[in-house]
């Protein structure tokens, strides 16, 4: 049955990574990329004074959809690869990427598929960033892939949506807990024709299916996948509109709570290092 969840997603995401990688304005204004040979995507900029200095690092970008996040790093001097499940997102990765003159490997595969697929123990740098994880079925499962990957003293450098954030239900009034916390073996299901940047039209794959995980389970998944713990840093912002009507939008392009934005952490960020 999960995989019957995961094929639901791939053809949602299909039809997302080509509404995302318009060239009309909409979508990620990926046309930015093309035209400013220096420019980072927000959530790469937002994620510069945890992540580091990453020149010449071999670098692989989990789930990276159409490869701003991606093409990002490597304009850091990162020598990336990107990998996602939709062959659109992939084929959107390596034109935007070819369009603004940046070298990047970009391959299409499942991400609990990754180690078969990609070298396994060379790469200084394993990324994944927002709203990638709660697509995952297995934390777990998740963590074996990110060691697996890392060199001996390699880095996972994630920012992810705060698993508080992802229990909330945005249509009852107030800051409700109304979805599961913790790791469940069956998903949530939506029924949506958005997304979460203006697009040219609506979407026909419209179910998904989504898991979330709590904090605990992600940081003792990688601790006992032989990774420590080095950074857990919980923000105050997302860099979407998570909670409509409920957020003000900060210049750097992140969204806080308007009222009480210390109330609740809504992303955090992990890095964590494979003992050598």
């Amino acid at each position: 049955m999960t995989s019957d969840y995961i094929d639901a997603n791939r053809a949602h995401w299909d039809e997302r990574a080509t509404l995302h990688a318009a060239r009309d304005g909409s979508g990620y204004g990926v046309q930015r990329y093309v035209e400013d040979s220096a420019a980072l995507s927000d959530v790469v900029r937002f994620d510069l004074p945890l992540l580091g200095d990453i020149a010449g690092k071999r670098a692989v970008h989990l789930q990276c959809h159409i490869g701003t996040d991606t093409l990002s790093l490597a304009r850091l001097g990162a020598r990336v690869t990107g990998l996602d499940f939709s062959e659109n997102a992939v084929a959107e990765a390596r034109r935007l990427a070819d369009e603004a003159g940046v070298q990047v490997d970009f391959v299409r595969s499942d991400v609990r598929r990754a180690a078969e697929v990609l070298p396994r123990g060379e790469f200084d740098l394993v990324y994944t960033g927002i709203g990638a994880l709660c697509w995952l079925p297995s934390i777990t499962e998740w963590a074996g892939v990110v060691a697996d990957l890392l060199a001996p003293g390699g880095t996972l450098h994630i920012r992810e949506g705060h698993p508080v954030l992802w229990a909330m239900n945005e249509e009852l009034p107030g800051l409700t807990l109304a979805f599961p916390y913790f790791e469940q073996t069956a998903p949530l299901e939506w029924d949506d024709d958005s997304t979460y940047v203006e697009v040219s039209a609506p979407l026909t794959s419209t179910k998904t299916y989504e898991w979330n995980h709590g904090l605990g389970e992600i940081v003792t998944a990688l601790l006992e996948r032989g990774l420590r713990l080095d950074t857990l840093v919980e923000h105050d912002s997302v860099p979407w509109e998570a909670l409509p009507g409920r957020m003000t939008e900060r210049p750097n392009g992140e969204f806080a709570l308007t009222a009480q934005p210390s109330v609740m952490p809504l992303s955090y960020t992990i890095r964590a290092t494979k003992v050598a």
